[in-house]
């Protein structure tokens, strides 16, 4: 997890499953960058779960933080969904078929 230092105010003043979320996408890009969305966000280009958390992160390394997930339970609980399957063990290609079986009610992936 990715410290709290440097999030923005409104994540701190957050939720704590929702501070999670924050810090688990800072630290595991590599992780989210897979993982779909199911909330619609793919209308504001988003094109993962990484997405709802992070806009972009700058050539000395500082992230610039998406305030999307802030208000999106969708966002969050996938990211909290995929932090618990990762922890038993599950692989990012199993987390990601329990996110596409379990959230494609909501609407269409973001993932192209």
């Amino acid at each position: 997890m990715a410290s709290m230092d440097n999030m923005p105010v409104e994540v701190k003043e957050a939720p704590t499953t929702v501070q999670q979320a924050y810090q688990f996408a800072a630290a595991n890009p590599d992780v989210l960058k897979q993982i779909p969305c199911y909330c619609g966000c793919d209308d504001i280009g988003h094109r993962s779960n990484y997405d709802c958390y992070v806009s972009g992160v700058e050539p000395g390394g500082k992230v610039n933080y998406d305030a999307h997930a802030l208000g999106c339970s969708i966002c969050v609980d996938i990211t909290q969904d995929t932090i618990r399957l990762l922890k038993q063990g599950k692989t990012v290609s199993e987390v990601k078929s329990f996110i596409d079986q379990n959230y494609s009610q909501y609407g269409p992936s973001n993932m192209p």
